[in-house]
């Protein structure tokens, strides 16, 4: 019986990636959105794989989707976090909100999907945990204070979840993606995009699909030694 993974964010960008390559390696996805109903349903009908709507913010709600993923197609065996929203601006300009919006789903929602599949991956003793992190959470960006911090605390969460894990079979691992070609960076103004690419040493933005491709391998049965581990993945642009 095929393994069954949930994409948080898995129905655009570079979920939608990560959502493809668990696919093909024959894995059942259940790609988790948020909100636009429209383009879910376009992406359900574009791969076969079905979309489930929660808030990865909202703690009942993601014990509530875990129950109907699992109702519908097994035990869940893979989490992948990659859902994350963007509310920028400098500290004097930053509301309560803004902070704690983004908070709440990029780094509460690791802890609200974990928290719902845990124990389940404990007891069979066979558990992946992929939270997708940034290169902005290592190195910090200029008006991005509360989405740096909740980056770096998905980094933190990964090492300490990492050690809970490890003797169930259950590995927790980040990526930290750099600049990566998605609606997200397409939004950026074209000279201050520029002057990105200039600071990324191989010269270009990455491709969703070379995140996905490092997420199915740590989701594989070949991942099963790396845990703890953050893979940064961007072009050389922040190396430590």
């Amino acid at each position: 019986m095929a393994r069954v993974a949930v994409v948080t964010g898995g129905t655009r960008g570079i979920g939608e990636a990560i959502s493809l390559a668990l696919n093909e390696a024959g894995i059942t996805v259940a790609a988790n959105y948020a909100g636009n109903d429209e383009k879910a349903a376009a992406f359900t009908e574009r791969t076969g794989i079905k979309a489930y709507k929660w808030d990865v913010g909202d703690f009942d709600g993601c014990a509530a989707g875990v129950a109907q993923v699992e109702a519908e197609l097994g035990p869940v065996d893979i989490v992948v976090n990659n859902a994350g929203i963007t509310r920028d601006g400098t500290i004097l300009k930053m509301t309560r909100d803004m902070w704690e919006d983004v908070i709440r789903i990029n780094l509460g929602g690791c802890f609200n999907m974990a928290h719902a599949v845990f124990p389940g991956m404990r007891t069979r003793k066979w558990g992946r945990i992929v939270n997708i992190g940034s290169i902005n959470g290592q190195a910090g960006q200029y008006g991005q204070v509360n989405y740096a911090a909740a980056k770096s605390g998905i980094h933190g969460f990964t090492k300490a979840l990492a050690q809970e894990g490890a003797r169930f079979g259950v590995t927790v691992n980040a990526i930290a993606p750099g600049y990566i070609d998605t609606d997200m960076v397409a939004a950026v103004p074209a000279d201050v995009l520029e002057k990105i690419v200039a600071k990324i040493p191989v010269g270009r933005l990455g491709q969703a699909h070379e995140i996905a491709r490092a997420v199915a391998f740590l989701c594989a049965e070949e991942g099963g030694f790396v845990t703890g581990s953050t893979l940064s993945i961007n072009g050389g642009q922040h190396m430590y």
